[in-house]
């Protein structure tokens, strides 16, 4: 009788972990799980019994630190660096990397690796930054504010291509596509934002022993090497290369991507040519003892060459995207929501998106119109313009009203936008600094989710419109 619960445990416990599995495979998953993190984050922040124990454990200091025998403090490592620092310097770099990777792919053989393809999405994609930073601009030119302008900028792949999947057949493959390579356009100039405009001073010399790095890391590529784990030490060394230059240290995840070999060890000739070989060997040791458990010693020697053989036959680009994307959607993206959407409401400013000041400028109005207005005007503009100039193609299938209800959803900004945010405001006082951020944080948030919003409405509108 024992047993019979035993089973019916082990029965829901695989349950579960199929449904965990169908959930994670699910295109608005990981935007589910990052608007759980916020909503977490933001209780953590305010509420009277945790909002000091979140705030210390986000600024507790974690670093290296190595003592002379005297007791004094020989040395330090990383510089200043704290529970919040090591999430969006360290773990982030993890999530550029991924990015890095995905937008290799698109270049080499996606969505971006032709002419005709790229043009319209990379056309409009500038538009959708332009426009924003305009905006920004317009609003908070000669205030404190003012070199926020990256905040608006950028659009969250997974949330707008998730609410695309919910939204299903009201929108045409081909505009899901566009707004897809759209996404992975705007992330790399976002990337080059961050690089150019959102560092320290840089320091010249640490500079060039980093791209000297890479360089190395490029000729190696170059010669042949397609094994992951000699890209993994240089990559380590230019992070800390990067961190101490005044590179932003989440850089080196991007030039590290674009340098993982997109070919396998192994090419479509020399794969069968020892598949085949290795089978009949696998075979051969069957035949030898049929009466043996499956695997036996030898069987198991040569299914292990076999699952080698299959790897070394992946380029390494795809492994480590299929390996890490997991990983980042479902653990460091939700873990630098929780750091960073958690904004302590000590001034009731920061939801009056439209309030100025004549010092301060107004981050919320600049993010807010950024992100709902500037977007997809910018998008749709600049794709009316290449379209009208005969430089790119209309997608298929599309109208101009469809693609405007689109690009609106090209406002979510949310990972990428927050992530600018918090490297913004660097250069005024640090109580004032930290109001700027939340006051920021807020306004991309509520700015994201009327993006939303008023995106999904107008698509199921354009949509039941067309049907008539």
């Amino acid at each position: 009788m024992a047993l019979i619960p035993i089973y019916w445990w082990n029965k829901e416990v695989h349950s579960f972990r199929i449904s965990q599995q169908k959930f994670s495979k699910q295109p608005w998953a990981n935007g589910v799980v990052l608007l759980s993190c916020v909503v977490v984050a933001m209780l953590l922040a305010n509420l009277p019994f945790t909002k000091e124990a979140y705030h210390a454990f986000l600024h507790t200091q974690f670093t290296l630190q190595l003592k002379s025998p005297g007791g004094g403090i020989d040395w330090v490592f990383p510089r200043d660096m704290t529970v919040e620092k090591f999430i969006n310097d360290i773990l982030m770099v993890i999530f550029f990397f991924t990015v890095g990777l995905e937008i290799k792919r698109e270049v080499v053989c996606g969505e971006l690796s032709s002419f005709r393809k790229a043009i319209l999405p990379v056309i409009a994609a500038f538009g959708g930054v332009v426009a924003p930073a305009l905006i920004f601009t317009a609003v908070n030119h000669g205030t404190l504010s003012a070199s926020g302008w990256g905040i608006p900028t950028a659009t969250d792949i997974a949330f707008a291509v998730g609410i695309l999947s919910i939204l299903g057949d009201k929108v045409p493959v081909s505009l899901k596509v566009f707004l897809t390579a759209l996404a992975i356009a705007d992330d790399l100039i976002a990337i080059l934002v961050v690089a150019l405009f959102y560092g320290g001073n840089i320091n010249l010399p640490l500079l060039g022993v980093a791209l000297a790095v890479i360089l190395f890391v490029g000729l190696m590529k170059h010669l042949g090497e397609k094994r992951t784990a000699f890209y993994i030490i240089p990559a380590i060394l230019v992070w800390f290369l990067f961190y101490y230059s005044g590179i932003h240290a989440t850089m080196t995840g991007v030039v590290i991507a674009f340098l993982i070999p997109m070919e396998a060890r192994y090419n479509k000739a020399k794969f069968h040519r020892r598949h085949a070989i290795l089978y009949d060997k696998l075979l051969e040791a069957e035949k030898a003892d049929p009466e043996a458990a499956f695997p036996n010693g030898p069987e198991r020697h040569y299914l292990r060459h076999l699952s080698g053989l299959s790897k070394r036959s992946v380029p390494p680009s795809y492994r480590l995207e299929h390996l890490l994307n997991p990983w980042v959607n479902f653990l460091i993206m939700p873990i630098f929501a929780l750091a960073n959407a958690g904004v302590e409401i000590t001034d009731p400013s920061y939801f009056r998106l439209f309030h100025f000041d004549p010092a301060l400028g107004s981050v919320g109005m600049g993010v807010f119109l950024g992100l709902v207005l500037g977007k997809p005007l910018g998008i749709t503009l600049t794709s009316w313009i290449a379209i009208r100039c005969k430089v790119g193609e209309m997608p298929s299938k599309a109208s101009w009203p469809m693609l405007f209800a689109v690009a609106c959803l090209g406002g979510i900004g949310f990972t990428m936008s927050i992530f600018v945010d918090t490297l913004s405001f660097g250069a005024a006082d640090p109580e004032v600094t930290q109001h700027l951020r939340d006051a920021g944080k807020i306004a991309v948030l509520m700015g994201s989710l009327t993006a939303g919003i008023v995106g999904s409405v107008l698509i199921s509108l354009v949509a039941k419109l067309q049907k008539k």
